[in-house]
């Protein structure tokens, strides 16, 4: 099992006080920063673009882990690794199609590649892809807003990644997306997750540092 790496979702933060809450995370020891593009038909929100993302970058110099929940994730690829991304996660539900091509066009640029399952949808819907893949992304819950309750029927597919990847040696790691605090890491890790993604359990409380290091000691005696 990989190391547990700590992804606050910039979604959460306080776009107010932006610089303010990046430094908060990077000094409270998260590893890298996660960022959710919606377009208001892919998922029923709308966040924001390679501008923005380009500004996130600019603050800080954590890794930046760009989720796409858009529907036609072809025509914005480039925009998003000139914009900063290290890696870039899109969908398997998407519109557009042509999966393979998009892993190319992703990975032809110095980014890693992702791919994303919804809550419905099976893993034997992306296993055709999983050689090619650096990140698993598992949702936890619906995606679209932030502050939902972890959905606890997605952990035996957590445990599914593991076992796909053991036994087709694959590379990727597992993340988990929805619903992850100091609470529901412990059952992620122990099922296998490594990439935890937490929004307002991070930046929704007032000791950022504090709140991170309670979910890496929950995660801990999880795995003892």
């Amino acid at each position: 099992m990989k190391p547990i790496r700590i992804a606050p979702s910039v979604i959460a933060a306080d776009f107010g006080y932006l610089r303010a809450d990046i430094a908060r995370a990077e000094q409270a020891g998260a590893d890298l920063l996660h960022v959710d593009i919606m377009d208001g038909h892919f998922v029923p929100n709308i966040t924001f673009g390679p501008a923005i993302v380009k500004t996130i970058k600019s603050l800080t110099k954590l890794p930046l882990d760009v989720h796409l929940m858009i529907s036609r994730p072809r025509r914005f690829v480039t925009a998003f690794v000139e914009a900063g991304a290290t890696n870039i996660t899109f969908h398997i539900e998407i519109e557009d199609g042509h999966v393979y091509t998009l892993i190319s066009e992703i990975t032809s640029f110095d980014c890693t590649v992702g791919l994303s399952v919804k809550p419905k949808t099976p893993l034997s819907a992306i296993k055709d892809y999983l050689p090619q893949l650096d990140r698993l992304l598992i949702m936890t819950v619906e995606p679209g807003f932030g502050g939902q309750r972890f959905m606890t029927d997605m952990l035996p597919k957590v445990r599914e990644a593991v076992q796909l990847r053991k036994e087709g040696g694959y590379k990727y790691d597992i993340e988990v997306d929805g619903g992850l605090d100091r609470y529901t890491i412990g059952p992620c890790v122990e099922a296998g997750a490594e990439v935890i993604v937490a929004g307002t359990a991070i930046f929704g409380q007032p000791d950022a540092e504090r709140a991170i290091r309670e979910m890496r000691d929950a995660a801990a005696a999880a795995l003892e």
